[in-house]
């Protein structure tokens, strides 16, 4: 892969050829773990790097906390360098029902879990796309936790259904009063439709990108005349979007393709201070925080938000302008207030109400403006 822009087509043709070959699979992975939470293990997530960090908060808190109306929250714990060493941490946490995912090349760490009798899972590399491009990989990946996260909850509503008259062992064999037959129905429906969120993620990162694109471009010669001058980049979100803001800075810092490092900082990094300024000020003050002390004039903030409506994002917003920073704003929806309002200077919109969906796009989307960065040079 070069270091020019990717073609939409390759990131299209990568989607479709994954998810039409792996549907399956991530079907019948959907039931194992389905499996695995009735019989009260966790889903644990590890990954060493920058970006793989991102992932394994991204996973953790789909999880923890669902964004759906009505689905249940699962438990879900992130492990990554914090704690030192990965695979310590796995052998001092992981119990035989749990579910052990890791992210990024290494997979190590997940043998102490193999060997306790953990569903272990390396996406990468049991689930390997096909596209060398980092960041199309990263994409990739996304979307397919995120619809596990999504899918699992078809095997708990079919569990739900199933339960009747198995007795005080339906706890510990969850699908004991199945027809085989059954259950094979139901994983050839889930890997249907794992088919379709894919079409549709597709879509919407054509979309995303398409009608993106000026706006992209803006940003990015802003953002590479902030870098040239000595300028840094700030990103923020909530929850999943918090997630992805600490992929951007990762991509930022830890630069693919031997581009040069760029100076980021990501706003939802320091739990010290996000619970500080939240308890002792409010949660609408701890970006706008943050701006005020460390934004400089000229510098850009990234602001990341499926709705475009949080009040903490706008308030981050409103106080970079007051500082004279660039930003530039990726929304889901229709663009919430930050679009009808103009409140960031660049804007990105994802049309989409789906929220799994729209943080997808928007990865491709931050994605792109990284590499323009890099071909605005």
């Amino acid at each position: 892969m070069s270091d020019a822009v990717a073609a939409p087509s390759e990131r299209t043709e990568a989607n479709a050829r994954f998810f039409e070959a792996e549907a399956p699979r991530i079907a019948e992975l959907c039931r194992q773990m389905a499996e695995r939470f009735a019989r009260g293990g966790r889903l644990i997530a590890i990954g060493a790097t920058p970006a793989a960090r991102s992932d394994v908060r991204h996973i953790a808190v789909e999880f923890v906390h669902p964004v759906i109306v009505g689905k249940r929250a699962l438990p879900a714990i992130g492990l990554s360098l914090e704690g030192g060493p990965l695979a310590p941490q796995v052998e001092l946490l992981a119990e035989p029902d749990d579910i052990v995912v890791g992210f990024g090349e290494d997979v190590a760490a997940l043998a102490p879990a193999a060997e306790r009798g953990c569903l272990t899972v390396a996406f990468e590399h049991e689930f390997p796309p096909p596209t060398q491009d980092p960041f199309i990989r990263q994409e990739l990946i996304e979307t397919l936790y995120h619809v596990l996260w999504e899918l699992v909850h078809v095997f708990f509503d079919h569990l739900d259904r199933g339960m009747e008259g198995t007795g005080a062992s339906s706890f510990l064999y969850p699908f004991l009063g199945e027809q085989e037959h059954d259950l094979d129905a139901v994983v050839a429906d889930v890997a249907r439709s794992v088919r379709m969120k894919a079409e549709e993620v597709g879509a919407l990162r054509v979309q995303t990108l398409t009608e993106g694109a000026s706006a992209l471009a803006a940003a990015a010669a802003v953002l590479r005349r902030s870098f040239d001058a000595s300028g840094k980049l700030l990103a923020l979100g909530n929850g999943g979007s918090a997630t992805d803001a600490m992929d951007a800075v990762a991509d930022f810092r830890s630069a693919p393709f031997h581009w040069p490092a760029r100076p980021a900082i990501d706003l939802t990094e320091d739990a010290a201070i996000l619970t500080a300024l939240a308890n002792d000020i409010g949660t609408d003050a701890i970006f706008a925080r943050q701006v005020i002390a460390y934004g400089r004039e000229g510098d850009v903030l990234l602001a990341l938000s499926t709705s475009g409506n949080s009040s903490n994002v706008i308030e981050a917003l409103n106080e970079a302008r007051r500082r004279s920073l660039h930003t530039v704003a990726m929304v889901g929806y229709d663009g919430g207030r930050v679009a009808a309002e103009r409140l960031a200077d660049h804007v990105v919109i994802t049309r989409s109400q789906h929220i799994p969906r729209i943080q997808e796009a928007q990865a491709s989307a931050y994605h792109e403006l990284r590499r323009l960065v890099e071909a605005a040079g």
